[in-house]
């Protein structure tokens, strides 16, 4: 009578282990170190198969907002991307990882929309939205932005996130490759519901730390003054009070007293980094 329960047992014990080898074997083979925070992460997905679904994604965005164009805060957005664009280059050139960042197709649009929002897709591609500028107040308040958000590209946080899917929809099937395209994209869709939140992926907090750190460090890096994201921060907290719910853009972040903690955790790196830059 305890022979079948015990066969039963036995085998979902043969699974349980099959999958703790198949997971631990995904961890050897594609954990990838941060090399500005030192934080690991699983990213099972090539970097290229995802910047091609965001390119597609991303002009599809486009195509169906108001972009501006050759007004001052069009061009400022176009500014400040391409100065932090530059500091990562030449971050990861000075460590020899150019490669990591090497087919970015980089691209700086501003959106006409009332939204306290930005965001960057894997590969390069940036949007900021008109609703959050005056929060910026000035290139340094965007560079604060667009650096927290050029950071999950560069963090590979989409990466990350799709390949925890995939491991919790689809397990050890990963190893072999058992994956279609049409399961792909859509994990690829859930992560990216352009549909409803334009591009807005849902980051955990761990990540969202990272970004505030690694972004403290590129808009330093870039010649913006990393103090100045103390008070940008306070002004979007301040903006989403008395709101039904905080902006997307605050939605998954650290709450305001860890989020000040962390960026004054990192401020003296960060104003090593803005010294080198030539600030003050």
């Amino acid at each position: 009578m305890n022979k079948p329960s015990f066969n039963k047992n036995s085998n979902r014990m043969k699974k349980l282990r099959f999958l703790g080898a198949a997971f631990l074997a995904l961890g050897m083979i594609a954990c990838t170190t941060n090399p500005m925070t030192g934080r690991s992460s699983i990213q099972l997905v090539k970097n290229s198969e995802i910047n091609a679904m965001a390119l597609k994604e991303y002009s599809g965005t486009l195509s169906k907002s108001k972009v501006i164009k050759n007004t001052a805060a069009a061009k400022s957005i176009v500014d400040v991307g391409t100065r932090i664009k530059n500091a990562a280059n030449n971050y990861y050139k000075s460590i020899g990882r150019e490669g990591d960042i090497a087919d970015y197709q980089w691209e700086f649009a501003l959106i006409d929309d009332k939204q306290l929002n930005a965001w960057c897709m894997p590969g390069g591609k940036v949007a900021v939205y008109t609703g959050i500028l005056p929060i910026t107040k000035d290139n340094t308040g965007l560079a604060v932005v667009m650096g927290h958000e050029v950071s999950h590209a560069l963090a590979g946080h989409g990466n990350e996130r799709i390949s925890q899917a995939m491991i919790a929809q689809y397990g050890g099937a990963i190893l072999g490759g058992a994956i279609s395209n049409s399961q792909w994209a859509n994990i690829f869709n859930q992560a990216y519901p352009m549909g409803s939140q334009v591009a807005l992926l849902a980051y955990g907090r761990k990540q969202e730390s990272e970004a505030d750190q690694m972004g403290l460090y590129l808009m330093a890096m870039a010649g913006y003054d990393p103090r100045q994201a103390i008070p940008f921060w306070n002004r979007m907290e301040a903006a989403s009070q008395g709101a039904q719910r905080p902006p997307e853009f605050l939605s998954t972040h650290p709450g305001p007293e860890n989020r000040i903690a962390g960026l004054n955790a990192n401020m003296e790196k960060a104003l090593q980094y803005y010294k080198a830059a030539g600030g003050k």
